[in-house]
């Protein structure tokens, strides 16, 4: 199931990339939709290459009832960032992988921070896949909106955030 979002933000890409590696920020956003952020480590430098890693539990309470019979009542998340150095028109690009702990899902995107009218252009392109024989595809078919809603979540506070810090 592709994953495509594309929205933006009054904010330089600099400013926009800090606050996505920023813990206190995802724990924020973690615990809004009713999980806890487990850990959170970044390794590198933000001025270079980097990597982010998150290890989040969330409800299952939105997913659909067939969905919650493979997984339970919660999720344990590992979300894994490998952020590029700026290109030089000062663009960022993260390349995202989500595992989840006892699900048969997987999770891969590419993020890309663009600079456009005066701050910057989140976009988003990835997909949903699981590895269940038959019901692979209504697994993912149910997961993509969820997976969907949350980064488009994250974008969203990112906003809030920066304007409130």
């Amino acid at each position: 199931m592709a994953l495509s979002a594309t929205t933006t933000l009054p904010h330089s890409v600099d400013s926009v990339a800090a606050v996505l590696v920023n813990e206190d920020f995802q724990r924020h956003v973690s615990q809004l939709v009713g999980g806890s952020l487990e850990s959170f480590t970044v390794d590198g430098d933000l001025a270079g290459s980097f990597s982010a890693t998150s290890v989040r539990t969330l409800p299952t309470t939105r997913l659909p009832e067939f969905a919650r019979k493979f997984v339970g009542e919660q999720l344990k998340v590992t979300q894994v960032e490998k952020w590029d150095a700026p290109a030089a028109d000062g663009s960022r690009q993260s390349t995202i992988s989500l595992k989840i702990a006892g699900a048969p899902v997987d999770v891969t995107a590419v993020q890309r921070l663009v600079t456009a009218d005066g701050g910057t252009r989140v976009e988003l392109e990835g997909a949903v896949k699981s590895s269940v024989p038959f019901l692979g595809g209504k697994i993912a078919d149910a997961a993509e909106p969820m997976v969907a809603k949350a980064l488009n979540l994250q974008a969203k506070q990112a906003q809030a955030w920066l304007e409130s810090h």
